[in-house]
């Protein structure tokens, strides 16, 4: 499993490791890989002692415009449309 982290100086010699989100957790030391490190084995101690990762699929997920998508593919006036369209985007950027 991969997840997104940041690793960041925090000053001379000093690094902050965090996984930020819902993870919240964060962790110093004075060079990179030694942060990154113990960000790892904070979450593998999580892990160990029985947490779990996975995703969560929530009602209302899907965008609120889906239902028009592609509403127009059949319409004899869309390519008129976006002919029109470009060919004006074309004179504004002529200017």
């Amino acid at each position: 499993m991969e997840i997104p982290i940041i690793v960041e100086p925090i000053g001379q010699n000093a690094f902050r490791a965090s996984s930020g989100g819902i993870w919240g957790l964060e962790t110093e030391a004075a060079t990179r890989e030694e942060a990154v490190e113990k960000l790892r084995k904070l979450i593998d101690s999580r892990l160990e002692a029985g947490a779990e990762v996975f995703d969560l699929e929530i009602r209302g997920g899907e965008h609120p415009l889906a239902q028009f998508a592609g509403m127009l593919k059949d319409d004899p006036l869309l390519q008129p449309w976006k002919d029109a369209m470009a060919e004006y985007r074309q004179q504004t950027e002529d200017l």
